[in-house]
């Protein structure tokens, strides 16, 4: 049984419900806070050209097909990472960790502007380009604020996530490099004067056999 966030639910945005995600295998602590599709309005263009073409079937193939892949496709945010599905024979998952994410932007056409839907393009730090885009999803801009929003909680909360123990230990370990560094010198120390008082004596030595030899 898949988690639904009330922050999804209070987005009101359109999307699969918890029966469409049967799909996604999520983590124990791991809840969706958002999950959409492609907006169907984007089929307006398959149907204003198949329909035409329906009487040579060709156009019925066109209208299927574009409706098959908008209802088969299905984004979701959780609140670990990004989920992208697609496929309607096969199935293709994709999974992107809030950590990994470096860039987000979303981009509309003059169609998309018009009818309230665009696409949301996601970078990752070391990767190539885009590496995850949300299609044609409503209201784009929200889309996109609402990742950086979760991602930026999800960073914070990883970072207060740091018990005392990991601070104290983080400090011992410190401490101990410290230690080292200073038993190192002072073991450097001890040894150049311990030569040091080594060729002194060696000196002396030296100088009153010189003496005696002169006597």
């Amino acid at each position: 049984m898949i988690a639904m966030s009330t922050e999804s639910e209070a987005s009101g945005a359109a999307g699969p419900d918890a029966t469409d995600l049967e799909w996604l295998s999520l983590d124990d602590d791991e809840a969706v806070v958002w999950a959409g599709g492609p907006d169907r309005r984007t089929l307006i263009p398959a149907f204003a050209i198949g329909i035409p073409l329906a009487i040579v079937l060709i156009g019925v193939v066109i209208i299927v097909s574009e409706y098959l892949r908008v209802t088969n496709t299905h984004y979701v945010v959780t609140n670990r990472a990004l989920y992208k599905k697609t496929g309607v024979l096969s199935r293709d998952v994709k999974r992107i960790e809030h950590e990994k994410v470096q860039d987000i932007s979303y981009s509309q056409s003059a169609l998309g502007t018009h009818f309230g839907y665009g696409s949301v393009e996601v970078s990752t730090a070391g990767g190539s380009g885009v590496e995850m885009a949300f299609k044609s999803v409503p209201d784009p801009k929200a889309v996109q604020q609402r990742i950086s929003e979760r991602i930026k909680r999800e960073r914070g909360e990883s970072a207060d996530d740091r018990t005392k123990d990991d601070v104290l230990e983080e400090i011992l370990t410190e401490l101990r490099a410290i230690r080292t560094a200073v038993e190192d010198g002072t073991a450097a120390r001890s040894s150049g004067e311990n030569r040091s008082a080594t060729q002194r004596a060696d000196d002396r030595q030296s100088y009153e056999y010189d003496e005696d030899q002169s006597i």
